[in-house]
């Protein structure tokens, strides 16, 4: 795993291209009796004063305002609504939900966490309420966390590990196929589980996660700032193997 890809400036793009790059990885294997489509999961975030004014306001700065220069009056509103744009923000994190054609059950969901799914508070809450549903439901849950930062979601008996690749299949409950991954390690080849009598699928995490880099060109863009959450010294030393040397 190329660690620079866990900046938090760089993260929200990545996970939004290496979503479809999944789909469209997947979706070849299991046509025409399934299709693979991207949801979205809809986070609100509350701002804590978005339109507080600094100590220190424009015109502090730049001096008063110039006279009014002569002209039509300003013209007023019959009615000023005060607090009127709502102190709220909107996440929208996409993940995969793997569908059978014939009756439009979803088989498989695949969720790759990003920080608002990690970190403690509502959103995290909220993410786990709905993993929770999934597994009460006969539906194939695959969870797949590249970020180092943020505490693991709660899984038992979870050996130590940089990141993880979690296979819960509905028919085989409460046992779970587990991957641990190190951060020199290369990401693994996963199953990708449909019905009963139907073959896994299966993809390539490393080829998917470098088609995304290069495509992207993230080589111009991630090295700016050391990875997040700091790396041992020996870690960054190796780290810099996936620095261009180009400028």
């Amino acid at each position: 795993m190329n660690p620079y890809l866990e900046h938090a400036s760089v993260w929200t793009n990545f996970h939004d291209s290496i979503i479809p790059a999944l789909r469209d990885a997947i979706i070849g294997q299991v046509v025409p009796k399934y299709f693979v489509q991207i949801q979205e999961q809809l986070y609100l975030h509350e701002w804590a004063n978005p339109f507080a004014r600094s100590d220190v306001s424009v015109e502090d700065r730049l001096g008063p305002p110039p006279a009014a220069a002569a002209g039509p009056a300003t013209l007023t509103a019959p009615v000023v609504l005060t607090d009127a744009i709502p102190a709220v923000d909107f996440e929208r994190i996409p993940y995969l939900e793997v569908v059978s054609r014939e009756d439009k059950r979803v088989v498989t969901v695949i969720e790759l966490l990003s920080p608002t799914n990690k970190y403690s508070g509502p959103d995290r809450e909220a993410f786990l309420k709905k993993r929770m549903e999934f597994f009460r439901r006969a539906t194939h849950y695959l969870e797949i966390d590249l970020l180092r930062g943020g505490p693991k979601m709660p899984i038992a008996k979870m050996p130590n590990c940089d990141y993880y690749v979690y296979l819960s299949r509905f028919d085989r409950r409460p046992d779970v196929d587990f991957w641990p991954i190190q951060l020199r390690e290369q990401l693994p080849v996963i199953p990708i589980p449909l019905l009963p009598g139907d073959r896994d699928a299966q993809v390539n995490l490393q080829a998917v996660l470098n088609d995304v880099y290069d495509r992207a060109r993230y080589e111009f863009v991630i090295y700016d700032a050391d990875p997040e959450p700091a790396l041992s010294a020996e870690d960054a030393k190796w780290a810099k193997q996936f620095v261009p040397t180009h400028s």
